[in-house]
């Protein structure tokens, strides 16, 4: 399987937000900004490993500034890594007010998912070349994330975890 750049899956998605996206101060829900996140990075995922997709996990994710009633959101989706199965997405998401000229920054999250073969299991995916100095550097923490969501997850020890261990384990 020929490894695939970062790049060539990256997913811009644009969305105006409406009265109905929007709660009673006049910004955007959480929940649906994190229903567009998650169709964006599906749509990366997909491009990356040229099939079927699931969620499999959603990082922390912090909303620096909120975006408004008649404003835009885009969202910035690529795989930043990939494991056997697994492939972990970076979001960068923005808003923009169209009539004042004005882009600022909503939030960065990070989403985790399993490629699925025909039958619905998981399947192997390409790995990753990060090419960019940025994409290097989302890239080289991965792995800490990786192992952190599988810790918190229940799905690995401290104590295997080698990139985090000195956080969990006292020598």
């Amino acid at each position: 399987m020929e490894p695939r750049s970062s790049a060539s899956s990256l997913t811009v998605m644009t969305e105006l937000v409406l009265p109905n996206d929007t709660n009673l101060h006049g910004n955007l829900m959480g929940g649906r900004l994190m229903y567009w996140m998650d169709i964006a990075a599906a749509l990366a995922a997909q491009r990356h490993c040229n099939g079927p997709v699931v969620t499999a996990s959603v990082d922390n994710i912090s909303f620096e500034n909120p975006i408004k009633l008649g404003n835009v959101v885009h969202i910035e989706a690529k795989v930043s890594r990939s494991f056997n199965s697994s492939m972990e997405v970076h979001m960068k998401v923005w808003g923009e007010d169209v009539i004042q000229r004005f882009k600022y920054k909503s939030n960065e999250a990070y989403y985790t998912f399993v490629a699925l073969n025909p039958t619905g299991r998981p399947r192997p995916v390409p790995e990753v070349l990060a090419e960019s100095e940025e994409e290097k550097k989302i890239f080289e923490g991965a792995l800490r994330r990786r192992q952190l969501r599988l810790i918190l997850g229940g799905k690995m020890k401290p104590m295997d975890a080698t990139e985090l261990k000195a956080l969990f384990v006292r020598e």
